[in-house]
């Protein structure tokens, strides 16, 4: 199986987000709104309909997702257990580091983890974050044996994505 094949399994496990504008830098369906910075040219978007933004590196076949939804039922859901819906599928899950920073004004939980989906080894570096009553999602999928630049530029981009003005559950 592909990182792709995996990558869109997630895509399944999370809740659908409904089409929304995203100029390259900024995405915005009302009340998700959030700025990202510029993605490497080797990222492709792929259009995922369970998910808010989704993006492909053909050469590396790794996959990143973001996905935002703004619903009331997960206000009092620990991000670990958010974290662990996300892997819901996957067997044999070693975690390397599992820790919390901060992030736009909140906590985020990063995950870095190994685990087998349908028998193949896959990567999963995950950070997971609630703001305004909106979860946070940002998925980065790859072979464990994929170059290590891919995961750095993906933290990058989680570290350095925002919150716009106005974002969250009205």
């Amino acid at each position: 199986m592909s990182s792709r094949s995996g990558f869109l399994l997630i895509c399944v496990a999370t809740m659908s987000c409904a089409p929304a504008a995203f100029s390259g830098h900024e995405y915005n369906d009302g009340h998700v709104r959030f700025a990202l910075p510029s993605l490497p040219p080797e990222y492709e978007r792929i259009d995922v309909s369970t998910a808010s933004l989704a993006f492909h590196d053909r050469s590396d076949r790794a996959s990143i997702l973001i996905n935002v939804r703004c619903e009331a039922r997960d206000e009092d859901t620990p991000l670990s257990a958010l974290t662990n819906h996300l892997l819901m599928g996957t067997t044999e899950r070693d975690f390397r580091t599992q820790e919390v920073e901060p992030w736009s004004g909140r906590e985020a939980q990063h995950s870095l983890v190994t685990a087998k989906l349908d028998g193949v080894r896959m990567l999963y570096d995950m950070f997971v974050a609630k703001k305004d009553g909106c979860l946070y999602d940002f998925v980065y999928v790859a072979s464990p044996e994929a170059p290590e630049a891919g995961q750095r530029q993906f933290e990058t981009l989680f570290r350095t994505a925002r919150v716009l003005h106005g974002a969250g559950r009205q």
